[in-house]
């Protein structure tokens, strides 16, 4: 595709999400598909100096393979010359572009699960120790997601990523990280939930495009015994091509003692059982991109939408103090906004309060940002 907008993209990427430096070695991994933003990303890398670039271009067709066919043995061997490459690279970027949305949708989970455990120190180190950043490149399986055609939803993609002033983004969001970083108590209320989570003495992070392209969110970690109530997700939960509809999760101490859905139940059980901290919270995230108002089934989007909530299940960051830990990561988005369609009707706004104070309702701000 000759499009001027992925020769910005790219430079975004690069040079604004990244700053690579001359002489940093930089790991650039795409899906086959996303080949013209990774040629376009490369050839900024080279041309500021980088130094050694590790080029990975696959297909879900490797992982469906190593999934389907792989012993036990190998699900625990620890990948030692990854987690080598991990600790010598200073940057990643990753580029998705799927070609099938629901690839792994019917491999055992428990095997990526294991799988996942192995792997988990690396995941952690890349997280934790150094720069990346993730997006997309628009594909046809994604656009038949989101309902668009492709052409559509280029547009919605690009436009997400080159149309937004990212510096005036980062500093705004800094009056919400300062009031996060301030408050106690955070209620969420709505249709079908009453959640009260103690962010106490955690560390709020303002994301303005450094680690997501696009971004646009403010998000800390929970005291981890702390959750409270019963939360009903706005939007299908995806986990590795599996769909899960109409989530409902009930904690107490911290813990999701409950956990329904409408669709593969089980599953969610199953997924979130991975480990000891796949039912505590890692993650609260504010979705703070009022240019992003549509559900397209990607979380790089949609957990960013303006008047959104999302907690993630399992693994907390570090530099927020988190101290769950786990080999899951799974965003699961709660709209507050007030339905725009009938269609819609079940969700009927909420509020988000920050201690005693209501600080946004029906999606709205009721501060100054």
């Amino acid at each position: 595709m000759d499009d001027n907008r992925i020769q910005k993209v790219a430079d975004i990427l690069v040079n604004y999400s990244l700053k690579v430096k001359k002489g940093e070695n930089v790991i650039l991994a795409s899906d086959i598909e996303g080949k013209p933003l990774a040629l376009e990303v490369y050839k900024l890398l080279v041309q500021n100096g980088a130094g050694e670039i590790r080029l990975k271009l696959g297909s879900y067709e490797f992982d469906e393979a190593f999934f389907k066919y792989a012993t036990t043995e190998q699900l625990k061997n620890f990948p030692k010359i990854s987690d080598f490459e991990t600790k010598n690279t200073d940057c990643v970027i990753r580029i998705s572009a799927p070609t099938n949305t629901r690839a792994l949708s019917s491999i055992d989970q428990s095997k990526i699960a294991l799988y996942s455990k192995t792997t988990q120190s690396i995941q952690d180190y890349r997280v934790e120790k150094t720069r990346w950043v993730i997006t997309q490149y628009p594909t046809n399986a994604q656009a038949q997601e989101a309902d668009m055609s492709l052409d559509e939803y280029q547009g919605f993609v690009f436009k997400a990523i080159t149309d937004v002033d990212w510096q005036k983004m980062f500093k705004e969001q800094e009056t919400l990280r300062n009031l996060l970083d301030q408050t106690k108590i955070v209620k969420i209320k709505a249709d079908m939930t009453d959640l009260t989570l103690d962010i106490t003495g955690r560390k709020a992070e303002n994301a303005g495009g450094e680690f997501n392209m696009p971004d646009g969110e403010v998000f800390t970690s929970v005291i981890e015994n702390s959750a409270d109530g019963y939360i009903t997700y706005s939007y299908p939960a995806l986990f590795h091509g599996r769909e899960f509809q109409n989530v409902r999760l009930e904690f107490k101490k911290g813990k999701v003692v409950k956990a329904l859905a409408d669709k593969n139940e089980k599953d969610l059980n199953s997924i979130l059982d991975t480990d000891s901290g796949g039912r505590f919270i890692g993650e609260l995230g504010i979705g703070n991109n009022f240019a992003i108002k549509k559900f397209t089934k990607n979380i790089l989007f949609d957990e960013k939408i303006g008047g959104s909530i999302h907690i993630a299940l399992g693994r907390g960051y570090k530099k927020t103090l988190s101290k769950n830990i786990s080999a899951i990561h799974w965003d699961m988005i709660k709209d507050l906004r007030v339905p725009a369609s009938a269609e819609a009707s079940a969700r009927q706004g909420g509020e988000l309060w920050f201690d005693d104070k209501l600080v946004q309702k029906d999606g709205k701000w009721m501060i100054k940002m």
